[in-house]
């Protein structure tokens, strides 16, 4: 799998035309792109962030335009570690693109994305991490001082990422002492307004 770009992003600033006092950065599923989640923003009404849509680095091995984190066509997670690492590198660079530090930087994703979040949120000091419909590869890294909360939202009966999935992440996350936010809904492998809804309140409860 080769990496023929690196991070490209769209980035949606404040609505009420201040600078940002937070930022939201939401990672897009597999065979996704940066554009995908972009509706998200308007609805999670937040006037004082930035909202922040990077491309993953990969291109989709089937669909035309689609990126990927990694191969899920195989079963060795092709590409993974350099997605990580470039990630990690891109959070770690946001304090001085904008001026925000990652204790009020939020970082949130989306089926593969939401492993994303999971793999390298919880070795940085960010404000908090939302796994959307998401799942951990393997026992985590928790190596972040303090260690952010988390907040995981799965729907019941998601075909893709089956719930157990989520509530295995529930159960080693909070083995390791990190602060779960946990929410199943009965849906599908989607984001629907209530779960928005629920992840609007934990931003709020932890924007400080």
């Amino acid at each position: 799998m080769n990496n023929s770009q690196s991070l490209k992003v769209i980035s949606i600033p404040p609505d009420n035309g201040q600078p940002p006092t937070h930022l939201m950065i939401f990672l897009h599923g597999w065979g996704a792109d940066a554009r995908d989640l972009i509706p998200i923003a308007s609805f999670l009404d937040l006037p004082d962030y930035q909202f922040l849509f990077p491309n993953a680095p990969f291109p989709h091995p089937q669909v035309a335009g689609g990126r990927a984190w990694y191969a899920l066509e195989t079963n060795d997670y092709n590409g993974l570690s350099e997605s990580q690492e470039l990630l990690r590198a891109w959070l770690l660079s946001l304090e001085e693109q904008t001026g925000i530090p990652l204790a009020k930087t939020f970082l949130s994703g989306f089926s593969q994305g939401g492993a994303m979040v999971l793999d390298v949120g919880l070795t940085l000091p960010l404000a908090g991490l939302c796994s959307l419909s998401g799942y951990l590869h393997s026992a985590p890294e928790v190596t972040a001082t303090p260690i952010p909360p988390v907040f995981i939202a799965h729907g019941r009966k998601d075909t893709v990422v089956p719930i157990e999935a989520a509530q295995q992440a529930r159960e080693i996350l909070t083995a390791w002492d990190v602060k779960v936010e946990y929410h199943e809904f009965d849906m599908g492998h989607e984001i629907p307004l209530p779960v928005l809804s629920e992840l609007r309140e934990f931003l709020l409860a932890h924007s400080n």
